[in-house]
């Protein structure tokens, strides 16, 4: 593939990346949560994974022929956050659970069990937040197949993957540092937790109503 060409895709999909979106709300919940972000930033690595390889394969281009299956995804994510921005402002880490974590105190060593769900949940939860995320889907199906090269040497798909998996790594780049930026706020600042994590709860609701906001236009051609 042409160097110029994966530079100016690798440009391109870090910046959308840097923009806030419902990765981030979630990325900074799994970080003030007090446990690892391991199980949560695997589970949103691991649904644009799944994502990519759908477009490699083609499913991408089926998709994007048919603009209500976008429209349906977007709801559905708007759901799912809502679902898992209430659930943050309900069970909020509170700031005994967070002087455990920094006093590097275990649950079950007579301090209270830190707030969280099991890994595989955490990473069942990320997948969701990443193979739902309109923008995700947007870059992944709409713009990527911008960056191919119909001449060169390498088949299409394999450009896709190729392409594909240099936005995996951005989105592993940005969220590293997201997620370990808000468990900083919890070691250096443990009373800030609550509201760290009730501002990231509300951005995913925010997030949620601006999701069903944009597609709204779509709905009214329709009708």
């Amino acid at each position: 593939m042409d160097v110029q060409l994966l530079l100016a895709c690798s440009v391109m999909m870090t910046l959308m990346v840097v923009l806030p979106g419902p990765d981030w709300a979630y990325l900074i919940a799994a970080g003030t949560s007090g446990r690892s972000i391991l199980p949560s930033l695997g589970g949103v690595l691991l649904g644009y994974l799944v994502t990519v390889a759908a477009v490699a394969v083609g499913v991408g281009a089926a998709v994007a022929a048919v603009p209500w299956v976008i429209v349906a995804l977007t709801f559905a994510a708007a759901a799912y956050l809502v679902y898992l921005g209430v659930r943050v402002l309900r069970d909020p880490p509170v700031v005994a659970q967070a002087d455990a974590v920094v006093a590097g105190v275990a649950p079950g060593d007579g301090a209270p069990p830190v707030t969280g769900d099991h890994p595989w949940r955490r990473l069942a939860q990320g997948a969701g937040v990443s193979g739902l995320n309109p923008k995700g889907l947007l870059v992944l199906v709409v713009l990527l197949p911008q960056f191919t090269d119909a001449s060169g040497s390498w088949p299409i798909p394999v450009q896709l993957a190729v392409l594909g998996l240099i936005f995996v790594a951005c989105c592993a780049l940005v969220y590293t540092v997201v997620g370990l930026g808000a468990r900083a706020v919890l070691r250096l600042r443990p009373s800030a937790t609550r509201i760290v994590s009730r501002v990231s709860g509300g951005a995913m609701i925010v997030l949620a109503v601006v999701l069903v906001a944009e597609q709204v236009p779509h709905l009214a051609g329709w009708v």
